[in-house]
């Protein structure tokens, strides 16, 4: 499917995606959506790594693939467990609100 799209179209669709999970993390201030974010930062991340592979006709980037599919998917285990417990703990997952919660502690 990549052969058919110039690669520059792919590559500005990665970016543009990174671009909309960075200012995601930036402004959303849930936890959960910021999570989510993350997840879409690596997505593209891995559409430009197999965009490069199919470019220079190498297994590259189908590799890096892979080893980004297994870090998101640590990343989403540890992250919603600790997402749960904070739930769990304060009832919310704002981050302003945990902020306020921490206090001034030096």
């Amino acid at each position: 499917m990549i052969s058919n799209l110039s690669s520059d179209y792919v590559f500005l669709l990665a970016a543009i995606l990174f671009a909309l999970g960075a200012m995601g993390v930036v402004i959303r201030r849930n936890i959960l959506f910021m999570l989510i974010a993350v997840e879409i930062m690596l997505n593209s991340a891995g559409l430009a790594f197999i965009a490069a592979g199919a470019k220079w006709a190498q297994a590259d980037g189908q590799i890096m693939f892979l080893f980004i599919l297994s870090m998101a998917a640590a990343e989403v285990s540890v992250g919603l467990a600790l997402i749960m417990q904070i739930f769990h703990q304060h009832k919310t997952l704002d981050v302003d609100e945990l902020e306020q919660l921490r206090g001034d502690r030096k």
